[in-house]
């Protein structure tokens, strides 16, 4: 499941993630860079189609953003409902609100296939010193649910070429970067988890077609979720 602040780039690593693993630009999960709002409103699962029409073995939950505003953006007991498998696909989230257990939506006998197996954090990379701290109680809420759930934790820092000039005319300075380490450390003390769970990638969002040089570190996450989701299904 991926959870972060409006804008953080969720939806748009969603696209990210099948774009590289499929070659070819993918645009299925709608992005809005303009409204300032959420663009994703209800609960939604994505799989990845192979050239053989069969499937990746993993799904993306992808959820409504956090806002500071206690009026908008997703319910933290949303988020938790939908770690332990509460949640059914296609519930429209309301901020003024948590799901009731006697809505159509919620899922009174979840499966394991039905809860989350990796929560992970997006954040923007140039975001991570402005993070406002009703933000980051509700990062710290989730993150509490989650450990106590016993579901591995892991955050990717997007939006790298928009932090650091050097990455932006050359996405290899990546990883060279001083001020985006800086981040890496920072979100990490913020957050409390450990460095070598964060990531730090660039979404495809103008361009036209994919390149290994963006790939790459996508697919570095990618992996590590998977990992991580398997030691989820291997511990229950």
């Amino acid at each position: 499941m991926l959870y972060g602040p409006v804008g953080a780039g969720k939806s748009s690593f969603v696209n990210s993630a099948d774009s590289a693993l499929r070659g070819r630009i993918a645009g299925r999960a709608q992005t809005d860079a303009i409204s300032g709002s959420s663009h994703t409103k209800e609960y939604k699962t994505y799989k990845i189609e192979k050239d053989d029409k069969s499937y990746y073995p993993f799904v993306f939950n992808d959820i409504m953003g956090l806002e500071r505003n206690a009026n908008n953006g997703v319910h933290v007991d949303d988020i938790i409902l939908a770690l332990k498998g509460h949640v059914k696909e296609g519930f429209t989230f309301n901020p003024f609100t948590k799901m009731s257990t006697d809505y159509y939506y919620y899922n009174s006998n979840p499966s394991l296939d039905d809860k989350v197996h990796v929560m992970v954090c997006v954040i923007p990379a140039d975001s991570v010193s402005l993070i406002n701290e009703k933000i980051l109680d509700k990062f710290k809420q989730v993150r509490a649910a989650a450990t106590e759930l016993g579901i591995p934790q892991m955050a990717i820092l997007t939006k790298v070429d928009q932090a650091c000039p050097e990455v932006k005319r050359d996405i290899n300075n990546l990883h060279k970067s001083k001020y985006l380490k800086e981040q890496v450390e920072k979100f990490s003390y913020l957050l409390g988890l450990p460095v070598n769970c964060i990531f730090l990638l660039k979404n495809y969002e103008s361009e036209i077609d994919t390149s290994n040089e963006i790939s790459v570190p996508i697919l570095a996450a990618l992996k590590q979720m998977v990992n991580y989701g398997e030691d989820y299904l291997n511990d229950h």
